[in-house]
């Protein structure tokens, strides 16, 4: 049997958490020195995307990583909110990005080219896939589709055969999709991975300070509950 999306990102994931681990255990701070340093945003508080955008990201997400028997997709997780929080902060407005001209199509191996800031490739994305929705369905925008028409454009979007006005299609869905992974996957702090979703999925038990006691433990299961740098409970605080 072929392997299912969720299965992709299930491996590849797990070989990022290893190292994630190693690394955060020496580092991870206590619940309390967590929610000093990094407060966390409120729960389901977009402070970045309109309606308009906040629809389409819950519905886009939840295509890359649908909800299916092992978990909840992406929407569930928090994964738009997520993306919101990131788009309002320096990653969306580029801030430590060299941003300046000229601007020409560089090779996978130079990354972003763009000279859009990822939270303006992102609102001029979504407004002219929504259009372009609307001009080949009907009337209506992504969020309104049905979940095959959503993957079929998703797939066009990924594979460059669905052109935009403006901004470039494929540039786009790399990026959505490294984000909506991101999403995924980060600490819950972050708005993302509610719940421990991502986490559940590929067995990463959280960044505890230490794991000292068990590092010679070797195929004996890992008792202790998962915890985030805020928590056990995989939120993000409520208003």
């Amino acid at each position: 049997m072929a392997p299912t999306r969720r299965d992709l990102f299930r491996t590849t994931a797990a070989v990022g958490a290893a190292g994630v681990a190693r690394w955060l255990a020496p580092h991870a701070a206590s619940a309390a020195e967590a929610q000093s340093l990094f407060p966390p945003p409120v729960a389901d508080t977009f402070t970045w995307a309109t309606e308009a955008e906040r629809a389409f990201l819950e519905a886009a997400v939840d295509r890359l990583i649908p909800p299916d028997a092992l978990g909840p997709g992406a929407r569930d997780a928090g994964v738009a909110f997520f993306i919101d929080q990131q788009m309002d902060g320096p990653f969306g407005r580029a801030e430590t990005w060299y941003m300046q001209g000229p601007w020409k199509d560089g090779t996978k191996s130079q990354g972003y080219q763009l000279k859009l800031t990822p939270a303006q490739l992102y609102r001029a994305s979504i407004a002219a896939i929504d259009e372009h929705c609307r001009s080949s369905y009907g009337g209506k925008v992504f969020a309104q589709l049905d979940a095959k028409t959503q993957d079929e454009l998703l797939h066009g979007l990924e594979k460059g055969d669905v052109e935009l006005d403006g901004p470039p299609a494929k540039e786009f869905f790399d990026l959505l999709l490294q984000n909506t992974n991101e999403g995924f996957f980060a600490d819950p702090i972050y708005g993302g991975n509610r719940h421990f979703a991502g986490w559940k999925l590929v067995g990463f038990p959280g960044p505890r300070y230490n794991y000292v006691d068990e590092i010679r433990r070797f195929g004996e299961p890992y008792g202790l509950p998962m915890v985030g740098l805020a928590g056990r409970d995989g939120e993000p605080r409520r208003a």
